[in-house]
């Protein structure tokens, strides 16, 4: 296998796949290349939930241009399904036109979905794993996480100067980042299911958490709030407008939201604070949040960090230095005698928007490639 050849085909259907983040989920992100003869002859991807997959989609652009895939490769994100859900299985459209080999980034280990290995396998299709691809693996990320973790996909947020501070002493933040920075994280609220704050960013920003200055909504993301001793002010905006946009408020005694729209639900406690853990499998499996953007305080932040549930970071660093030791920092709550017990991230975006500069994380390391999970 040409390896140059794979990395370019797979960085390109990555690509094309990522256009439908905020549109596929709870599905995976899925795009797919058809190539013969050395030319791309059809481009594919899930474009929506319940729509065509990224395979069939990739045929029916093959041939709308008219091509024909008999004897090409497909190149694609996911192993191809092999059940029959809002949609046929993919196996089945590879079968019947014909392709002759399939390259894939990662395995598909959902219990109804996967499989279609074997099945090409045995109708002489010829199938292989490649990590050659970076932006493809992990493009499949947040589908696998949710699947053997039960989990959303947390994404944390956050604005900071120089210095790593976020706030005043006082605790005054608005604004630290330019109008151009605060318009791309309403870009990516409108792409997520649900935003996370803990009940100390709600008293002191009384903040809306919508997705506003974009024109593109394509999720009106849930809103969530842990608030162990129910503190939330039934006069804050969250409470208020709780009958326009849904919002969840995770609570020892929920009885205090009662005659609101807020929907209170009893947390799990883990000594005087939320069980994390419980608390995110529960978003996932009774609200469908698949994708969680945490736009928290210090000491949620550290409590994430410090349980290791953030899978990528957002961060916007403006040109400015408070100088003052007192200004609050990206994260407390963490005891970090030795620096090898630092969370570490490692950087896969970098990007300048007038004076600040985004950079765009994920935690830990690649597996080693999807190879390791097909020798099992």
């Amino acid at each position: 296998m040409n390896e140059h050849a794979t990395s370019h085909y797979l960085d390109l259907a990555a690509r094309v796949a990522s256009r439908a983040f905020g549109h596929a989920e709870p599905n995976p992100l899925v795009g797919a290349v058809i190539v013969k003869d050395g030319v791309v002859i059809g481009v594919g991807h899930h474009r929506r939930f319940g729509e065509l997959h990224a395979e069939r989609d990739a045929i029916a652009n093959c041939r709308a241009q008219g091509h024909d895939p008999s004897g090409a490769t497909l190149y694609c994100t996911l192993e191809p399904c092999a059940h029959t859900g809002k949609q046929p299985p993919c196996t089945e459209a590879v079968i019947e036109a014909g392709i002759r080999r399939v390259v894939i980034a990662s395995r598909d280990p959902h219990s109804l979905s996967s499989g279609g290995w074997n099945i090409l396998e045995q109708t002489g299709v010829r199938v292989e794993l490649s990590n050659a691809s970076r932006s493809a693996i992990e493009l499949s990320q947040p589908f696998l996480h949710r699947l053997s973790t039960g989990r959303p996909w947390l994404i944390a947020k956050w604005a900071q100067t120089l210095d790593g501070r976020i706030a005043t002493r006082t605790g005054a933040s608005q604004w630290i980042s330019s109008a151009r920075s605060r318009a791309r994280v309403h870009r990516l609220r409108a792409k997520v299911d649900a935003v996370l704050i803990g009940v100390g960013t709600a008293l002191a920003d009384d903040p809306m958490l919508t997705a506003r200055e974009c024109r593109n909504v394509r999720r009106n993301p849930k809103r969530i709030v842990l608030d162990t001793a129910g503190r939330l002010p039934r006069d804050s905006r969250l409470v208020k407008t709780a009958d326009e946009t849904p919002t969840i408020v995770y609570t020892r005694d929920p009885v205090r939201f009662a005659g609101t729209s807020i929907v209170a639900e009893q947390c799990d406690l883990d000594g005087d604070r939320i069980d994390l853990y419980s608390c995110l499998r529960h978003m996932n499996e009774t609200h469908g949040v698949s994708t969680l953007l945490s736009e928290s305080g210090p000491r949620l932040l550290g409590s994430l960090l410090e349980q290791d549930l953030v899978n990528e970071a957002l961060v916007h660093i403006a040109p400015g230095v408070i100088g003052d030791e007192l200004a609050k920092p990206v994260a407390v709550g963490r005891e970090v005698p030795r620096l090898e017990q630092m969370r570490r991230f490692r950087l896969i975006r970098t990007k300048q928007i007038n004076n600040d500069i985004e950079l765009h994380y994920r935690a830990g390391e690649l597996p080693d490639s999807a190879l390791d999970q097909n020798r099992s």
